[in-house]
């Protein structure tokens, strides 16, 4: 891209890591044109201090789980509209939607058919490996390009008829506190028998998920104590659910360290000897810090009723990597406080079921390297399909 006026990038994000994803891919785009960012669109703090001003609180689209989304819906169904016509009459020369699916890709089919000269992009490829494959498809219409954060999404898209994928990596591979953990925890270690072992517990960020969950790591715990493991206990949790968690705890025998600071959580990456968490992207963050791990989870009652539409053969993305099992997964009525006991305790000595999981770690991250920083080769591929734009 040739020019001196700033680009004009419309831009939607409404989780905290959109919003972070969206800045790097923006201070991409600048040092690559040499040229100023006009920003307009949704994204929060981050975005802001590059110069967004956005039509909303990010915070409005940033749900999780079907429940919140249909409990929303009418919202949300406003706010798609708006979106969407403001960034039509901005005439960007490029929107990137970042996440969020289930509001970001109903914004670009409505800006497609509103202005369809811009280039639209869209940032995290929606989970269609996972679920719903046909959203693949669907997309191609109405998006140029998908950025891919996990190695083989480029490959499910076209095995599905979407969009052109393009794989830039992902943040977590490239993150300090990810890296200052995995080089702790590639030291030689002690796991005799006598020492007392370090377990991470990691029981979600939501709160649902967290009042399922704690009352079986607590009988858990409580279970490799009596079976003779002397334990130390941390529980990296988040702000706005650490009430809920002090709650949750407050009936066990032994109470874990909670820990709100991102730069002690790291720390406790390193010095855990394994983790018992609940499913989900913490599974890619202790798999990257190469912290062994039993993962497991307790459906709500939407999400149980919409289990037969999932299609892919793990819930976790570590596995799913490496495309083999590497980390085990318990679900509902399988989440066994005895069971899972068991499972930890495998790994808190030097078995094969611990180098099995540390071995297919490497694995993971061998697979999820890239040559480039994640926001430069997003910015190439955004500045490719503004190129493609120009000559139509």
């Amino acid at each position: 891209m040739t020019g001196t006026r700033p680009l004009r990038i419309a831009i939607v994000a409404g989780e905290e890591s959109g919003d972070l994803l969206g800045a790097d891919l923006v201070r991409a785009l600048r040092h690559k044109t040499g040229r100023d960012i006009e920003l307009v669109g949704v994204g929060g703090r981050h975005l802001q201090a590059l110069g967004l001003n956005p039509l909303f609180d990010g915070s409005e689209i940033a749900l999780m789980g079907i429940s919140a989304i249909v409990r929303d819906l009418p919202r949300l169904i406003r706010r798609i509209g708006e979106t969407a016509r403001a960034i039509a009459d901005a005439k960007p020369d490029c929107l990137v939607t970042i996440d969020s699916p289930d509001f970001a890709l109903r914004v670009t089919a409505k800006v497609r058919k509103l202005n369809p000269d811009i280039p639209i992009v869209h940032y995290v490829c929606p989970s269609v490996w996972a679920w719903r494959p046909s959203r693949a498809k669907a997309m191609r219409p109405h998006v140029d390009r998908v950025l891919c954060i996990l190695p083989f999404e480029a490959a499910e898209l076209e095995r599905l008829g979407g969009p052109t994928g393009t794989y830039v990596g992902h943040r977590l591979a490239q993150d300090p506190g990810v890296l200052s953990a995995a080089a702790v925890q590639s030291q030689p270690r002690d796991l005799s028998d006598a020492r007392e072992k370090t377990l991470l517990l990691l029981p979600g960020s939501r709160r649902g998920e967290v009042r399922r969950l704690l009352e079986p790591f607590g009988q858990t715990v409580a279970a490799l104590r009596a079976r003779g493991h002397a334990l130390r206990l941390l529980l990296p949790t988040v702000p706005h659910i650490a009430e809920l968690v002090e709650a949750g705890i407050a009936g066990w025998d032994q109470k874990p360290e909670i820990i709100l600071e991102p730069a002690r959580k790291w720390q406790a990456f390193g010095e855990a000897d394994a983790a018992l968490i609940a499913s989900g992207t913490v599974s890619l963050e202790l798999a990257l810090s190469r912290v062994p791990m039993v993962s497991c989870y307790k459906l709500d009652s939407i999400a149980r009723m919409a289990q037969g539409m999932v299609t892919v053969w793990s819930a976790l993305l570590p596995n799913l990597i490496a495309d083999r099992p590497i980390v085990p997964e318990f679900y509902d009525r399988y989440v066994r406080p005895q069971n899972l006991a068991r499972h930890i305790e495998a790994l808190f000595a030097d078995t094969d079921y611990r180098g099995w999981q540390r071995e297919g770690f490497g694995e993971v991250a061998r697979r999820m390297a890239t040559t480039q920083p994640s926001g430069e080769i997003a910015a190439e591929a955004v500045l490719s399909e503004m190129e493609k734009a120009s000559t139509r």
